[in-house]
C-alpha cells in the first residue's frame, strides 16, 4: 500500500538510525528560515532600507550553518531506510551538503574572530549567500520529489503556462465506472484496482515507487516489490498486501502509514477474498466464490438494482417502495443536486425512485442536505458515507419519507442524530460502519418496523446492544465486519512464519 515497507532483513539500519532519520524533516526547516531571514535582512541593507550589524549576521549564519549540518547528517540516516529514487536522492544530498558549506562560509566572512584574518574574504560573502539560496531552492525542490512524487511542483499547472513551460498535458484523473449489475462486475478493473488507486497509488506508481512496488497495473502488482511478491494466489493469510493492513496504526509496517486514508474493513474484506479466489484479474465476480463474510462488502459497491443480489445468494425480498407509483422528480432539483457533485440515479427505467450517492462528493457537507428534501418522495436509496455530514443532515434526512437504504458509514454522525430516524416506514437497511453510534443509538432504532440489514463495523455497539436489538427484531442481520478472530488469525500465522524464518527479524 502507500509507502509499503516489508519486513526488514537484519542487514537494515537499526531503530536508532531510522529514529534520528525521521527527524530530518523537522530540522531541515531551521537552515530554510535562517537563510531566508538572512537574505532579506543583506537585501535591505544593500538598499539602505535597514541596519544590520555584522556580528548579528554572523549569528544568523552560525546557527543556519548548525542546523543545515544536523539536516545533512539526520538526512543520511533517513536515506539508510531506503525506498527513495536513487538519482534525486544523490542529488538533494549534493544540495543540502552545499548549503551547510556555503552558510559555513558566509558565517566565516561576517565573524569578527575570523573574517578580518583574511580581508579578501569579503569578495566572498555575496557570492556565497546567493549560492546559498540558491541551493537552498533546489535542495528544497527535491526533497519534495522524493516525498511526493518528481511532478509535485508542476503537477497543477494550469494552461497557458503548461504549454509555454513544455509540460505535458495532465493526465485526467481516474473516473470509476458505478457497477449497476455486480455479477458482471470485472474483479480486478471495477472493485480491486479502485480500492488501490485511493488508498496505495499515490505513493507505489510510475513516478513514485516506494520499496520498488508500483500498484498501478496488473502486470506491476504481480511483479511485486523489491523484497519480492507481496500476495501468494489463493492464500490470503500468507499475503504481506493483507498482512500490512492488519498490523497496529502505530507499527512501522502498517500499510497504509498512520496519517494516510485507510483501507476500511470492507475494503480489507475484498482484498482477502480476491486473493483466496487466486488474484484473477481477468475474471467476473460471477466467475468467484462469493463468499458470505464478503457479500456486505461486495453488495455496498453496487448501483442500481440489480446490483443487490449476488449469485447465489438467494433473492432479497421485494420491497414495495420499489414498485409504487410516484411523482416525477423536479428536473431543476437534480441539476441542484448534482452541482453539489452527487449522482442522482434512477433506480429502473420507467421508474421515478432515485439512488443519490456521494461517491465522488466527499465533501458534502450539512448545509448541502437541505437539498436532500426536495426530491423527499423519489429518493429511496441514499448513499452518503465518507462525507463531511453530521447529525444535522439527518434531519434532512427524516424527511424522505420512501427511503429504504442509507449509507452513513465513516461519518460523524451520533447517537443523538438517529433519534431523527426512528420514524421512517420503509427503512431496510442502514450502515453505520465507522461511526460513534453506541447500544444508545442502537435502541433508537429499535421502532423501525421493517430494518433488515444493518452495519456496525468499528462502532461503540456492544454484543448486549445487539441482542438487545434483535430481540426487538428477531429477523434483522446485525453485521459487525471482519471478526476479531479472523484478525488473530492473519496474525498468528504472520508470527509463526516470522519465528520460523530467521530471515525476518525486526530491529
Amino acid at each position: 500500500m502507500n509507502n509499503l515497507i516489508l519486513l526488514q532483513a537484519p542487514s537494515s539500519p537499526s531503530d536508532w538510525v531510522l529514529f534520528f532519520g525521521h527527524f530530518h524533516p523537522v530540522v531541515v526547516h531551521l537552515p530554510i528560515g535562517f537563510v531566508i531571514v538572512a537574505g532579506i535582512l543583506e537585501l535591505g541593507r544593500l538598499t539602505n532600507q535597514l541596519q544590520i550589524s555584522r556580528q548579528a549576521m554572523a549569528t544568523i549564519f552560525f546557527w543556519s550553518a548548525i542546523s543545515a549540518t544536523v539536516a545533512c547528517v539526520f538526512g543520511y540516516l533517513l536515506s539508510l531506510g531506503g525506498g527513495y529514487d536513487e538519482e534525486l536522492l544523490d542529488q538533494h544530498m549534493w544540495q543540502g551538503i552545499g548549503v551547510a558549506v556555503f552558510t559555513w562560509l558566509a558565517w566565516f566572512v561576517k565573524s569578527e574572530r575570523w573574517g578580518d584574518m583574511l580581508p579578501i574574504s569579503q569578495l566572498f560573502y555575496l557570492p556565497a549567500l546567493a549560492l546559498t539560496v540558491i541551493m537552498l531552492t533546489l535542495a528544497g525542490h527535491y526533497g519534495g520529489s522524493l516525498t511526493h512524487g518528481s511532478d509535485y511542483l508542476t503537477a497543477y499547472t494550469p494552461e497557458p503556462f503548461r504549454s509555454i513551460a513544455g509540460i505535458p498535458p495532465r493526465e485526467q484523473e481516474v473516473a470509476f465506472k458505478p457497477i449497476t449489475d455486480l455479477n458482471q462486475a470485472q474483479v480486478y478493473e471495477q472493485i480491486i484496482h479502485p480500492i488501490l488507486q485511493t488508498r496505495c497509488v499515490q505513493c507505489h506508481n510510475p513516478k513514485k515507487s516506494k520499496a520498488d512496488l508500483r500498484l498501478d497495473n496488473p502486470e506491476m502488482i504481480k511483479k511485486g516489490s523489491e523484497d519480492g511478491p507481496i500476495f501468494v494466489a489463493g492464500k490470503a493469510d500468507e499475503s504481506k498486501m493483507i498482512k500490512v493492513c492488519l498490523l497496529p496504526l502505530e507499527d512501522d509496517h502498517h500499510m497504509p502509514p498512520k496519517g494516510k486514508t485507510q483501507l476500511t474493513d470492507g475494503q480489507v474484506a475484498i482484498l482477502t477474498w480476491w486473493i483466496n479466489q487466486g488474484a484473477p484479474f481477468d475474471k467476473k465476480v460471477a466467475d468467484l466464490t462469493v463468499t458470505d463474510d464478503v457479500k456486505p462488502a461486495l453488495a455496498a459497491l453496487t448501483t442500481g438494482t440489480s446490483g443487490g443480489t449476488l449469485a447465489g445468494s438467494g433473492p432479497a425480498p421485494a420491497s414495495p417502495v420499489l414498485t409504487m407509483k410516484l411523482p416525477a422528480p423536479d428536473a431543476k432539483t437534480v441539476d441542484e443536486l448534482r452541482k453539489t457533485g452527487l449522482l442522482v440515479l434512477p433506480l429502473a427505467k420507467e421508474q421515478n425512485q432515485l439512488e443519490v450517492s456521494a461517491v465522488n462528493a466527499r465533501t458534502f457537507n450539512d448545509a448541502q442536505a437541505a437539498l436532500l428534501p426536495k426530491l423527499e418522495q423519489q429518493i429511496v436509496w441514499l448513499k452518503l458515507g465518507d462525507t463531511d455530514i453530521t447529525d444535522a443532515t439527518l434531519v434532512q434526512v427524516a424527511k424522505l419519507k420512501n427511503l429504504q437504504k442509507l449509507h452513513l458509514e465513516q461519518t460523524k454522525v451520533t447517537d443523538a442524530g438517529l433519534k431523527n430516524l426512528k420514524d421512517l416506514p420503509h427503512l431496510e437497511y442502514i450502515n453505520l460502519y465507522g461511526t460513534q453510534v453506541s447500544d444508545a443509538g442502537l435502541r433508537e432504532l429499535s421502532g423501525l418496523k421493517n430494518l433488515r440489514t444493518i452495519y456496525l463495523w468499528q462502532t461503540k455497539v456492544t454484543d448486549a446492544g445487539v441482542a438487545a436489538l434483535k430481540k426487538a427484531h428477531p429477523g434483522v442481520d446485525v453485521n459487525m465486519g471482519l471478526a476479531e478472530k479472523t484478525i488473530a488469525e492473519f496474525m498468528k500465522v504472520d508470527s509463526l512464519s516470522a519465528a520460523n524464518d530467521p530471515s525476518r527479524t525486526k530491529n
